[in-house]
C-alpha cells in the first residue's frame, strides 16, 4: 500500500480509501464486516463514511452505514488502527433535523454527537462538510444561476468546529463538493483568525470527470489541501460492466436507475469504449487503470473506492501496484481531448 500525509496533519493515510456508502443498502452488515477485515489487512487505514449513508439516501436507512462501522469497531476493538472520516450533511433532506441543516449551533452539535454514537467512538479523525450551505452547483448540476442568500458564515463554521476539536471529538476538518471560492475563503479566514484549517477536499474525479483540474488542482498543490476523489470509477462505468448497454443484476444502475443520472450522458459510452480499448491494448484491467490514473495525480491524497463484492474490492486495492506507462497516459489524455469531461 502507498501512503501520503493528509494535508498539514501528522496522519499518514493510504492512497486507497475505503468507501462505505453501499453498506446497509447494496451490502449487508456481514459483507461490510468482510470488506473492513480485508481492507485493513491490506493496509487500507483510511475509511470514509457520512451521516447521510447508505446511498441512495432514504429516511429509513439514514445513519445505517455509520452504525455498521460502529458495530465492527465494537466487535474487533480496532478503532485505533483506522483513520476515520465522516461527513455532516448540508441542507436538502427534510428528514435530517427537519431540513434545517446548518454547520453551526444545535444542528452541528446533533449531527456530530449522533455520528459518534452510531460509530461507537469518541472521536472522528476527519470531519467533513458534505456539501456547502450556500447555492453552488454540485452532484453533476450544470448551468450555474447565482442566488444571493447572503451566506458568509465561514468564520462562524470554523469557530464552531474549533469547539469540537478542543473537546477532542474531532481531530481535523475537511470539505466536500466545494468550489475554489469556498476553499480559498475557508483557508484565508482560518489563517487570519487562527481558526482550524481545512485539510482536504472530497470532490469527484475520474477519467470521465477531470473538472477538478480546472481551478481546484492548483489550490490543492499550492495550499497543501489534497483531493479525496469520490466516484473514481464513475458509479461502475469505468469497470466496463455497462458496455454495450448491459446492466448486470444487482449493479447500481440496475437497482436504482433513476438515481444514478450523473453518468448517463451522451458521450459516456463513447469515452468508456476508448478507455476500455486502451486498457486492452496495454493488458491492463480498466478499473485498475482508472484508479491508478487518479492516484498518481499531484493534487491527489487518496482515492475513495466503493466495492459491492470482495472481488471488486480486491481488484480496486491492487490498483496501487499497477504502473501506467507514458504511452498509456498519453492515450488517456488524447481521449480526454476528444470527449472532455463527459460526466461533470
Amino acid at each position: 500500500m502507498n501512503y501520503k500525509k493528509l494535508g498539514n496533519t501528522d496522519l499518514e493515510v493510504s492512497t486507497i480509501c475505503l468507501g462505505t456508502m453501499t453498506w446497509g443498502e447494496q451490502n449487508s452488515q456481514q459483507e461490510a464486516f468482510d470488506q473492513m477485515d480485508y481492507a485493513l489487512n491490506q493496509g487500507v487505514n483510511f475509511w470514509d463514511t457520512a451521516e447521510l449513508y447508505a446511498v441512495p439516501p432514504h429516511k429509513e436507512t439514514y445513519g445505517d452505514t455509520e452504525e455498521i462501522i460502529g458495530k465492527w469497531f465494537e466487535k474487533t476493538k480496532k478503532r485505533e488502527k483506522v483513520i476515520l472520516a465522516s461527513k455532516v450533511a448540508g441542507p436538502a433532506r427534510d428528514y435530517l433535523r427537519n431540513g434545517e441543516n446548518s454547520f453551526t449551533g444545535s444542528n452541528l452539535n446533533a449531527a456530530l454527537n449522533n455520528s459518534l454514537k452510531r460509530l461507537k467512538t469518541d472521536y472522528i479523525d476527519l470531519y467533513q462538510l458534505h456539501w456547502p450551505e450556500r447555492n453552488v452547483n454540485n452532484f453533476g448540476k450544470l448551468g450555474y444561476v447565482h442566488k444571493e442568500n447572503n451566506w458568509n458564515q465561514f468564520e462562524d463554521v470554523l469557530g464552531e468546529l474549533e469547539k469540537y476539536i478542543k473537546e477532542g471529538k474531532i481531530r481535523y476538518v475537511g470539505l466536500s463538493n466545494e468550489t475554489p471560492w469556498g476553499v480559498l475563503n475557508y483557508l484565508q479566514i482560518s489563517k487570519d483568525k487562527n481558526l482550524p484549517r481545512m485539510m482536504s477536499i472530497q470532490n469527484p474525479y475520474s477519467l470521465l470527470n477531470r473538472s477538478y483540474e480546472v481551478g481546484l488542482a492548483e489550490v490543492s498543490i499550492r495550499e497543501n489541501i489534497g483531493c479525496l476523489s469520490y466516484s473514481p470509477l464513475a458509479s461502475g462505468y469505468l469497470t466496463g460492466k455497462y458496455r454495450n448497454k448491459k446492466f448486470p443484476k444487482g449493479s447500481r444502475l440496475e437497482r436504482d436507475w433513476d438515481f444514478w443520472t450523473r453518468y448517463r450522458k451522451p458521450n459516456t459510452e463513447n469515452a468508456v469504449e476508448h478507455y476500455f480499448e486502451i486498457s486492452k491494448k496495454y493488458n491492463l484491467d480498466i478499473s485498475q487503470m482508472s484508479l491508478k490514473f487518479c492516484e498518481i495525480q499531484d493534487f491527489m491524497t487518496s482515492v475513495i473506492i466503493g466495492a459491492t463484492t470482495m472481488e471488486q474490492l480486491q481488484t480496486n486495492i491492487e490498483s496501487v501496484n499497477v504502473d501506467l506507462s507514458d504511452d498509456v497516459i498519453k492515450e488517456i489524455n488524447q481521449v480526454q481531448t476528444i470527449y472532455p469531461n463527459p460526466c461533470p
